[in-house]
């Protein structure tokens, strides 16, 4: 037997064993309803307490992701220094990717209050609707039997006091009819009529009888079923009920360290990542790149000769001595200062001279091919945008209903006027990164000029904004080869003019571009730059936008790309970075 058994048993719920005093106790008192309705509760309560704590630890953890990720966020170096500073020191690199690791680490606890929340919150609040509705059907069964075995007490109690009655109204008129029938001064009527009289409250209370005892059958009957079956049948239910809200409890506390266990590899990933950040420190490598960016690029003074003032003798200095002699004092003031630069703080803040004559010879060299790598970037974009727009322009004479030929001249005068300007800069830029290393004195003139030509020519080639252009398979097309010693030229001569006749004529544009049918994807590509699209057929597109390819570039310079299920059209192929897929039928690169 179960708990619940044995306690109605132990309670009296069994009838023979009862005294009449027994008898007369309320039902009610004689039940545990009230203390299981209590207990219940109580379980209630205690899964709404746990939800209530689970949900505070899932706010807690979202909490402190969102703290963790605006730290990451806090600390992450600025777009304008990362390149040029930052990066540059292990250190600095070894920080970033902690940040980015911790910024992974947020996300993590991120995960954690997701799960909490729709592993345990919402299947216990769920759960809880359930087992209300439940007890409360358990209870409403228990009180509707209690009161149907009370009512049935009551009319027992109401037969047994009419058979009580009855034969107590029986024994008086029995006990008349002795004293009419002993009395001889009473007539004979009066004697048969009390016989009567006894006689029929005998028989009433005969028929008392009767009906007491059936009535008595028939409700120990029921008490029996009441105690033996139905309240027995209700309190298992309840010790189920209770039984499964103890399991769900503990299958919720095992899911709540499931949870973060789900978690810990990931976790680890993140702590060893930043544990290999720390490792990829080298302070020799950073010392080294701090000697490298402070380098002057002077040599050092010479020995300071013995000046003897006790002999009548031509006093000479060192020409590399760091005091000051009458002949120095005679010499230009810019010389002078040159020799005394290494001891002599630089109190010229800000950018300085556009020549960066105000740094010493190694760092102005570098600012000098800095700027020179800048100014064959920025010509190199407007070369691409020139042979962009040639193209486009080639293809409106071809095929008018794109577009009118004359919309591109202003653009291209604009573009060729930008060159012109650009390429001004360059020659003047080489001729004082010429008269730098002509200074320099580590270096031979033919070694500089080699090094000269061959640093603009790898940057030539270098900035080129499509210089990418690999096959799916990763080797270089033969386009590419091409296309690179014809966008070197503005490089290698400063001053020439815009000429479109350099690149091939595009051939027209497909018929099939009005085609309702859609065309599938064959790769992506992002944009390098950005392009207005005004004309018919064009697509515009923002710098750093991702697009999908739906037709290569076929020669013509320009790719047909699409934004949405409604937006589609060709851009300049030069524009954008193109990643064609390795299983796209006839995939190939023209950027």
């Amino acid at each position: 037997m179960d708990i619940f058994q044995i306690w109605i048993i132990s309670k009296g719920y069994t009838l023979h064993a009862e005294t009449q005093v027994d008898k007369m106790v309320p039902l009610q008192k004689r039940d545990q309803f009230d203390n299981l309705e209590k207990h219940t509760q109580w379980g209630i309560e205690f899964v709404e307490k746990y939800t209530k704590f689970v949900k505070e630890r899932s706010e807690i953890e979202t909490n402190y992701a969102k703290q963790i990720r605006n730290l990451s966020k806090k600390y992450q170096p600025k777009k304008s220094s990362r390149e040029d500073e930052e990066n540059k020191y292990s250190s600095c690199r070894a920080f970033l990717m902690t940040l980015n690791e911790l910024n992974d680490y947020a996300g993590q606890h991120e995960v954690i209050a997701e799960n909490l929340t729709s592993q345990i919150i919402a299947e216990l609040t769920r759960y809880l609707q359930e087992v209300k509705t439940e007890r409360k059907s358990h209870f409403h069964d228990g009180r509707k039997a209690q009161q149907h075995v009370e009512s049935s007490w009551k009319q027992l109690e109401s037969c047994k006091r009419r058979f009580e009655r009855d034969c107590k109204e029986a024994d008086r008129a029995q006990q008349y009819f002795e004293k009419m029938d002993a009395d001889i001064n009473v007539t004979k009527a009066d004697v048969e009529k009390a016989r009567q009289q006894a006689q029929m409250r005998q028989q009433m209370a005969t028929d008392s009888k009767g009906d007491y005892s059936s009535y008595l059958q028939k409700f120990n009957q029921e008490q029996n079923e009441h105690y033996f079956t139905i309240i027995p049948n209700i309190f298992q239910k309840l010790q189920e009920m209770e039984e499964k809200r103890i399991e769900r409890i503990g299958v919720s506390m095992k899911t709540f360290a499931d949870v973060d266990r789900q978690v810990l590899p990931i976790v680890g990933k993140c702590l060893d990542g930043m544990t290999k950040a720390a490792e990829s420190i080298e302070p020799k490598t950073d010392s080294n790149q701090v000697v490298e960016s402070y380098k002057s690029g002077f040599e050092p003074p010479g020995d300071v000769e013995f000046e003897d003032y006790g002999q009548a003798m031509k006093r000479t200095v060192s020409e590399t001595s760091l005091s000051n002699s009458r002949e120095g004092k005679e010499k230009p003031a810019g010389k002078s200062k040159g020799k005394l630069w290494p001891f002599i703080k630089n109190k010229n803040k800000g950018s300085g001279p556009e020549d960066f004559s105000h740094l010493p010879p190694e760092q102005r060299r570098k600012k000098l091919q800095g700027k020179l790598d800048e100014l064959n970037k920025d010509i190199q974009k407007e070369t691409d945008q020139r042979d962009a727009l040639t193209k486009m322009k080639d293809v409106y004479v071809k095929n008018p209903q794109m577009g009118d030929p004359t919309s591109v001249d202003p653009r291209l005068s604009e573009i060729g006027q930008n060159i012109e300007k650009l390429q001004f800069e360059v020659q003047k830029f080489e001729g004082w990164l010429a008269e730098v290393e002509e200074r320099m004195p580590s270096k031979s003139d033919s070694h500089r000029r080699s090094g000269l030509y061959e640093t603009q020519n790898n940057t030539a080639v270098s900035n080129n904004c499509a210089q990418d252009r690999e096959s799916p398979d990763g080797s270089y097309t033969e386009e590419q080869n091409s296309e690179t010693q014809v966008k070197a030229i503005p490089a290698a001569n400063p001053n020439p003019a815009p000429n479109p006749n350099l690149t091939s004529t595009p051939p027209e544009f497909d018929d099939e571009f009005d085609d309702e049918e859609t065309l599938p994807t064959i790769g992506t590509c992002k944009a390098l730059y950005p392009f207005e699209g005004h004309n018919e057929g064009t697509i515009s597109v923002t710098e750093g936008e991702l697009l999908y390819v739906i037709e290569e570039d076929k020669g013509d310079g320009w790719t047909r790309v699409r934004r949405n299920q409604d937006e589609e059209g060709y851009v300049p192929t030069s524009y954008v970075e193109v990643f064609l897929e390795t299983n796209a039928k006839g995939a190939m690169t023209y950027i």
